[in-house]
């Protein structure tokens, strides 16, 4: 599956660790990255400085569904379910 134009919603649900430019502790899940553009465009598409973790990410209609509310609320859910607890890593 190709990702769908406008979507973005690789750029928002998940949570990003690893530094992003501009955003030095990566980014929250929920939190818009600041490169997404107005028109759900990533700004750092094909550049060195785009995060490992982003290149990496294939669009899937398990993960993507088939619209951009299916992909926030399935990439929403993956990220509460792969989540560690703060208070079971202690």
């Amino acid at each position: 599956m190709n990702c769908r134009m406008g979507c973005g919603a690789c750029c928002i649900a998940p949570s990003i660790s690893s530094p992003i430019p501009g955003m030095p502790q990566g980014k929250a899940a929920g939190e818009r990255c600041l490169h997404l553009s107005a028109d759900y465009l990533c700004a750092l598409f094909g550049r060195l400085e785009r995060p490992a973790v982003c290149a990496a990410f294939v669009a899937d209609r398990e993960v993507c569904g088939d619209s951009r509310d299916d992909a926030i609320r399935l990439l929403g859910w993956l990220e509460q379910a792969t989540a560690v607890s703060v208070s079971s890593s202690i």
